[in-house]
């Protein structure tokens, strides 16, 4: 469940509270250059940020999974589909965020302030970046909500015998 908790409180964490900070006007104000270089800077301090907030989803992912496979070899009961599933889907959002949405979008940012390309190209580069932005969060706003659910399964597990030592199974 500890795993759990962590997987989800990082995530609501960094939606809510890590990446408006990036980008408020407290923040803003600390880059000491004119427009629109604070939005520069921020954006990179954003993708070193995201990019760990993805290390994290993974290794919880990982440990999601070898749980599933230790509870599944200490008593020897089958592993839910749902959760299977579940946590299948909340790795392959991760690994696609991680390595296709966010590498896609940093390039993106990079082109929308280079000085050395054409108004047209940063143009197309903005709206670009804006789709695959909404993209990237709208698969982080369904990855909240798998983790709210797996967060929930895990603290109410449906198998009601799953916490009873194998003494107590067998009393009448």
């Amino acid at each position: 469940m500890l795993n759990a908790a962590v997987w989800f409180g990082g995530a609501v964490f960094f939606t809510l509270a890590i990446g408006p900070a990036i980008f408020s006007a407290e923040m803003l104000n600390n880059f000491q250059v004119s427009d629109p270089w604070p939005r520069f800077y921020a954006g990179l301090v954003a993708q070193v940020m995201i990019t760990r907030y993805f290390h994290v989803q993974l290794w919880c992912a990982g440990i999601a999974f070898l749980h599933l496979l230790a509870e599944w070899l200490y008593t020897g009961r089958r592993i839910q589909s749902l959760m299977l599933y579940l946590l299948g889907g909340l790795l392959a959002a991760g690994l696609i965020g991680g390595f296709i949405l966010q590498p896609r979008i940093k390039a993106l940012h990079v082109t929308k302030y280079d000085a050395a390309t054409t108004p047209v190209v940063r143009e197309q580069a903005a709206k670009s970046f804006s789709l695959w932005h909404g993209v990237s969060q709208t698969l982080n706003l369904l990855v909240i909500g798998g983790l709210a659910f797996y967060l929930w399964r895990t603290a109410n597990p449906s198998d009601p015998l799953r916490f009873i030592g194998s003494q107590q199974q067998f009393r009448g």
